[in-house]
């Protein structure tokens, strides 16, 4: 099968563009021919190495936007003659679907951010993807034709974006709490630096640490400054590899007012962290309503205070649930995400399960087409407090 996947852009610290890189890789892997086509990317050297075919657009802005956009887009459809575009951003689905006409693809679109208000415009797909039953029944209730919706949950083990072996444990001052979240407000990030005073107010040898980067940073860290606890709270920045802060702490914590299906709850369970998460959209999905993590009310900082302290006073339950959440991780893999989305991008299609030429790590590829302006990922890392 040939299919494209299409974005805005493709920069790093945003979950959408992760699911996008790591589902075009495997694709690649398992045989079919893929194409990238977006913005400015930061991930072409990895797709590069999988067999994937980047093609550079404008990241266009302004009114004309979706026009712009489209315009970039036909003739490449035209060129490559897709069975599936799959369309992981708002514009880029508008883009998509003014195209349509004009060539044979089938489009499919992802919704990955349900809380944006734009969202809906993503019903423009023959097919929709929902990232969680959660999305599926928001995106039902807001108006998209339930024939159209199929859900696909997020997979992050085994994605071509990063190397298959976690990075060096980082060295954290322990017992260790940490969050890995963009800094802005549905992260509920108030919520856990105030949670944390209270812990701190009984286990004053605890420490806090923030990975991420975001709009709010200087009003989080102006919020931690008026904390008991301040000296124990750590902004440590945005890391390419989280897994190198989650393989080392002690608690994973997400304070999430809205989430679709957090990358970061694969990987904290791919860690071996024991979790504690706000009740919201589609993280009990993500945490098996209960089994592989512990649930709380959001924006409740005594509740996840009351959670991160018990299982820091109770080591054994506190391994028992690290345990729990590393085990049966069959259902966090990109190869399970990317089956299930082949079948989606089958259906929409008709076509028969096509024969699979699994390749190497550099993927079977397309010999017609080449990536164009590869350049390293960046990888280096904030250093920890």
């Amino acid at each position: 099968m040939k299919i494209v996947h299409y974005l805005n852009h493709a920069h790093t610290a945003n979950g959408h563009v992760a699911v996008a890189v790591d589902l075009a890789c495997e694709q690649a892997r398992t045989g079919h021919e893929v194409h990238f086509i977006s913005g400015r990317c930061d991930f072409t050297s990895a797709l590069a190495a999988h067999g994937v075919h980047y093609h550079e657009v404008a990241d266009a802005a302004g009114g004309l936007r979706v026009l712009r956009m489209a315009c970039d887009l036909l003739p490449i459809v035209r060129r490559l003659r897709p069975d599936i575009v799959n369309a992981h951003m708002v514009a880029a689905a508008l883009a998509a679907r003014l195209v349509r006409p004009l060539s044979s693809f089938k489009l499919v679109t992802t919704v990955h951010n349900a809380f944006d208000p734009q969202s809906v415009l993503m019903r423009v797909g023959d097919r929709v993807i929902a990232v969680s039953e959660a999305v599926r029944a928001q995106m039902a209730a807001r108006g998209i034709a339930e024939r159209k919706l199929r859900v696909v949950r997020n997979g992050t083990i085994g994605g071509g974006r990063r190397p298959v072996a976690p990075p060096e444990k980082a060295a954290l001052r322990r017992p260790a709490i940490a969050t890995v979240a963009g800094l802005h407000d549905r992260k509920g990030i108030p919520h856990l630096i105030k949670a944390f005073d209270r812990v701190f107010a009984v286990r004053s040898d605890a420490h806090l640490y923030l990975v991420g980067e975001g709009p709010r940073r200087n009003a989080y860290e102006a919020l931690a400054a008026s904390q008991r606890s301040v000296d124990n709270i750590h902004f440590v920045g945005h890391l390419d590899d989280p897994r190198s802060v989650l393989g080392s702490t002690d608690i994973f914590a997400l304070a999430s007012l809205q989430d679709p299906f957090p990358l970061v709850l694969g990987e904290a369970r791919q860690m071996g962290c024991a979790i504690v998460a706000t009740q919201v959209d589609g993280i009990p999905e993500a945490l098996w309503h209960g089994a592989k993590g512990v649930l709380v009310p959001p924006a409740d900082p005594d509740a996840l205070a009351g959670a991160l302290l018990d299982l820091l006073e109770d080591e054994p339950k506190r391994k028992a649930l690290a345990t729990a959440a590393a085990s049966d991780t069959d259902d966090i893999t990109v190869e399970r995400m990317s089956r299930e989305t082949v079948a989606i991008y089958e259906d929409a299609t008709d076509k028969a399960k096509p024969t699979r030429f699994p390749a190497s790590r550099g993927g079977r590829g397309n010999r017609e087409a080449a990536a164009f302006g590869a350049h390293p990922i960046r990888s280096e890392q904030t250093p920890l407090v």
